[in-house]
């Protein structure tokens, strides 16, 4: 262990930068391989559910949608919270302990400036909404339309709606500008 006198306020918030960024990238990852799994999942309960003729069990992609679609949504705003705090917090303490010119951590802003950021930021919502609102309630729409619509199963399916709709205010409501 380095000795007291090495550590100063300046390596401590520079670790504390590796560190965030390495929570971040691990995020990232975690929450783009979740899209690409809750599409995985769906599509295998609607082949199983072909492949059975038994429609009750679309009513499992709710579920899967509104499990993974939470974590994805936590998941994605605690990306956009690190951003935000090395963009208003972490960065201006370390250039002021520096006395630097130039922005500290200019990456955090400069990527933020892109023209097309806006657009992307709306299409990613867009699929965001299919992939967890559109497609689960396909699948309860279909649910309905079927013989398997049961009075019980009915309003499982009526309480998974209502989640669903929470979920996607929620995903509009973190949706970052």
């Amino acid at each position: 262990m380095p000795p007291a006198d090495d550590v100063t306020e300046g390596k401590l918030l520079l670790a504390e930068y590796d560190r965030i960024k390495e929570e971040q990238k691990t995020r990232i990852g975690f929450r783009d391989n979740l899209l690409y799994f809750t599409l995985a999942a769906i599509t295998a309960v609607a082949a199983i559910t072909v492949e059975s003729g038994q429609s009750h069990l679309l009513l499992a992609v709710p579920v899967i949608s509104l499990v993974l679609g939470w974590t994805y949504l936590v998941n994605d705003e605690k990306i956009s919270t690190i951003g935000c705090y090395i963009r208003d917090k972490l960065g201006p303490r370390l250039a002021e302990l520096t006395a630097a010119r130039d922005t500290v951590f200019a990456w955090e802003t400069y990527h933020r400036d892109d023209a097309n950021r806006t657009t992307r930021k709306r299409l990613q919502t867009a699929v965001d909404l299919f992939t967890y609102l559109a497609l689960p309630m396909i699948c309860v729409t279909a649910f309905w339309c079927s013989r398997a619509a049961h009075p019980l199963l009915v309003a499982v399916s009526l309480a998974q709606t209502l989640a669903l709709a929470v979920l996607g205010w929620q995903f509009l409501r973190y949706t970052e500008r």
